[in-house]
């Protein structure tokens, strides 16, 4: 039977991610959904967009967009330039840049420019890098860039009340339509973990590799994990994001 598995924001390190993917159990048959944020923050983010565009030529693979990669591509494609971006790991994007070629830059922002906002699979899983706003659900959701910025499916995740059963209805209206939610975005390190984190029916796969974590690979079905060294000891000579 073939398997779904799901990992968290990459932010440019290919050494966790090579690790990560040598140390999980999975199969070409296998599909792998990643939840965005290939870029920004370690020094590798050409690299790991090579990687992915590699990886996926042989094995079935969905590839989400994060806020970070929406800021390298409005970059690749325009030279837009951001503050907040800058700051938040975008320098180092632009530093790795540095000596590659416009036809590799043209092959990231094609990669770039067909991510998916989000993706639901058969069993209806729902997986994209943030959230949603929209109480009917995704597909109704006015403003796409949700998808990849909110942060209040997360919050209100953590907030609900864990004594009652889904069927006294402690699950939010966009809660219901989804049998399972992943997501990244918001590295569950701000809370003091660094494994996924499960509230209400929503996982977060996103356990900090930006920062001090370790990058996650998870079994969607068994909820099994496999995990990188914490990234910055793959880079002891970089910050990461700050």
């Amino acid at each position: 039977m073939n398997k779904t598995f799901v990992i968290g924001d990459i932010h440019g390190a290919l050494k966790a991610l090579k690790q990560v993917l040598d140390r999980a159990e999975i199969r070409k048959e296998d599909t792998l959904v990643f939840l965005g944020d290939y870029v920004d923050g370690w020094s590798q983010s050409p690299q790991v967009l090579d990687f992915l565009m590699q990886f996926s030529e042989d094995r079935p693979c969905v590839f989400i967009q994060g806020n970070h990669d929406d800021f390298c591509y409005k970059w690749l494609k325009k030279g837009e330039l951001n503050k907040q971006w800058l700051y938040h790991g975008g320098q180092a994007t632009i530093d790795a840049y540095n000596g590659i070629g416009p036809d590799t830059r043209k092959r990231h922002m094609k990669f770039l420019e067909n991510l998916h906002n989000y993706y639901l699979d058969e069993g209806n899983r729902l997986f994209l890098h943030a959230g949603f706003t929209n109480l009917r659900g995704v597909e109704h959701e006015y403003f796409p860039e949700m998808f990849y910025w909110d942060r209040t499916l997360w919050e209100t995740a953590l907030s609900l009340d864990t004594s009652l059963s889904e069927e006294e209805y402690r699950y939010p209206s966009r809660f219901r339509h989804y049998r399972e939610i992943f997501i990244g975005h918001t590295p569950v390190t701000r809370i003091g973990k660094m494994a996924p984190v499960n509230a209400a029916n929503v996982w977060n796969v996103d356990t900090g590799a930006a920062f001090k974590g370790p990058l996650t690979v998870m079994d969607v079905a068994t909820k099994a994990f496999w995990q990188s060294d914490p990234v910055w000891r793959l880079y002891p000579d970089e910050n990461g994001r700050n």
